[in-house]
């Protein structure tokens, strides 16, 4: 049975996790978190957004051909994606999923626990931020602290109001459709 916690583990954690939770106690940044075994789909992430009462975003980590240019894309967990819209609404041609060592590289995660949270690791700005407008609308974030062995929540204006200044991260807001031909 998944339990409700308040605030970082008393226990021993990876170094990005608990840098994650030293990150937001540095900004006054309240959070639940729940810890579980390790999530691989939006699917396996439901027990741990009936603990949080909160819907789990989707992140995915995008690069262009070149793998010049990374972007981090939330959007709601139960959300279509076709890169062919979302490189349209950006202006950029032919993106990709980015390879799983330029994650390590830039936002200190893996996949299968990607996450917001890794900007605070991004201090030269390599990625870009994009947020769907319908995660914007939401009450909560749910995200991984870039393990995907726990989960957290925090309020979406803590996010956009204190967390992004503070990991000095600029926001793109895009409106993905839900239809998708």
């Amino acid at each position: 049975m998944l339990q409700l916690e308040t605030g970082a583990p008393l226990d021993q954690r990876a170094d990005n996790e608990q840098a994650v939770y030293d990150f937001l106690d540095k900004c006054a940044i309240p959070f639940t978190r729940v810890d579980h075994p390790q999530v691989h789909t939006m699917e396996d992430c439901l027990a741990a957004d009936a603990v949080l009462n909160v819907e789990m975003c989707k992140n995915l980590f995008l690069c262009n051909s070149q793998k010049t240019r990374f972007y981090l894309l939330l959007l709601p967990g139960n959300k279509p994606f076709k890169t062919k819209v979302f490189s349209k609404l950006l202006g950029v041609s032919r993106l990709s999923f980015a390879p799983p060592e330029k994650m390590e590289e830039y936002l200190h995660i893996s996949p299968g626990a990607v996450s917001p949270m890794g900007l605070v690791f991004d201090s030269a700005k390599d990625v870009t931020l994009v947020m769907d407008e319908d995660v914007k609308k939401m009450a909560m974030l749910g995200c991984h602290p870039c393990v995907n062995t726990s989960s957290i929540a925090f309020s979406m204006a803590d996010f956009l109001e204190k967390f992004l200044p503070a990991a000095g991260h600029q926001i793109t807001f895009v409106n993905l459709p839900w239809e998708v031909e």
